[in-house]
């Protein structure tokens, strides 16, 4: 046990004469935090729109204006004929065009359907579909109220008839925003980075120096010196949870709704198998620039894109749904979002934390048999 907290006790002096170690442990999270909370985001707050208003009519010019007074579109283009919507499309400066037939109002007046163009820049897909269901509700609300203004105007009667009205509750982000979505699984990105890159980068920087020799020919015992290794790392990572799950609270007003010992708990659990990787990757790296390649395009990016960070597991294909099953991001993600965003427990996440603590166990031990036996 003295021979682990030697170790422990070096590592933390290497931290201390390293401050820029410090800085990339617990200054670093706090700014990728602020930086991909604010970037990481799929709502779209702004629609420059083009509008071709072939009618010129009053009912058209309401219709516009219902797109002016929704906060969403800016209306930055008002076109006199097709090219010039073709050439805003083509050039990238709009997301939507908006044109207006020029019978409109006669269509509307003789209770026919009067049909309106959308031309989207479909570029990018996401924002051309959010933007389609903006529309889409917008036009709605236009075409319900059309009919009983139109009467009253002209002195007509209305007979209400029966309909169906929805009344919708959200739960978890009545906000509906994107970054109360994206902003917890950042916390496991952050996680990720301190425990597996840089747990691997401290243990190849020591064979690079010469000194992981050293400390196999003293009386440390390679178990000894893996705990020792991997305990100042655990307790950094713990350290940045918990500053970025603060900075998260006030500067996003995202809180914990869940128990928080529980989260920290299924932090523990995962570190496990970052670490594990970490172990890993140092086997199998002989500087640190392999182990950076290593752990940033053979573990991070794949956890990434399979975990439901950024993309829905849903929408993959089978095979890749299946793949996923074995990334201990997908859990965390899963437990974090859920304790965070719903004010889950242990009760209701016990099955992915059991299946985080088997992975950890089993990816940690793997790796330290190849960690003893390369030093061996």
């Amino acid at each position: 046990m003295k021979n682990v907290i030697h170790i422990i006790k070096k590592e933390f002096l290497q931290f201390k004469r390293d401050p820029k170690m410090f800085g990339i442990i617990l200054v670093s999270p706090v700014l990728q935090l602020i930086l991909l909370g604010y970037a990481a985001t799929l709502d779209v707050k702004i629609v420059h729109t083009l509008v071709f208003d072939q009618d010129r009519s009053e009912l058209s010019k309401d219709y516009i204006k219902r797109f002016e007074n929704s906060g969403f579109f800016s209306i930055d283009y008002y076109a006199t004929d097709y090219n010039q919507v073709t050439e805003q499309i083509n050039d990238g400066d709009i997301i939507v065009a908006i044109v207006i037939p020029n019978d409109f109002e006669k269509k509307i007046q003789r209770h026919e359907t009067a049909k309106v163009q959308l031309l989207f820049n479909g570029s990018d897909g996401n924002t051309a579909s959010i933007v389609a269901g903006y529309i889409s509700n917008i036009t709605g609300k236009f075409s319900q109220n059309l009919f009983p203004d139109y009467f009253n105007v002209n002195g007509g009667r209305i007979i209400p008839s029966a309909q169906i009205t929805p009344v919708i509750r959200i739960w978890y982000n009545p906000s509906l925003q994107t970054r109360n979505f994206m902003v917890p699984g950042i916390v496991g990105l952050l996680l990720s980075n301190i425990t597996l890159i840089l747990a691997s980068l401290a243990i190849v920087k020591e064979k690079e120096v010469g000194t992981l020799e050293q400390l196999m020919v003293t009386p440390i015992k390679p178990f000894e010196l893996m705990i020792g290794k991997m305990i100042p790392f655990i307790i950094l990572g713990f350290a940045a949870v918990i500053i970025v799950i603060t900075a998260m609270t006030f500067i996003f007003n995202i809180p914990v709704r869940g128990n928080i010992f529980f989260l920290l708990f299924a932090s523990f659990l995962y570190v496990l198998s970052t670490l594990g990787f970490g172990l890993l990757v140092s086997t199998i790296s002989h500087t640190q620039q392999q182990a950076m390649m290593i752990s940033i395009f053979g573990i991070m990016i794949p956890m990434v894109y399979l975990s439901g960070f950024a993309f829905p597991i849903e929408n993959m294909p089978k095979i890749i749904q299946a793949v996923s099953y074995v990334i201990p991001l997908r859990y965390f993600i899963t437990i974090i979002r859920g304790v965070i965003l719903k004010g889950l427990g242990f009760t209701d996440l016990w099955i992915e934390a059991s299946v985080l603590f088997v992975m950890g166990i089993s990816i940690l031990l793997l790796s330290s048999l190849r960690f003893r036996k390369k030093l061996g």
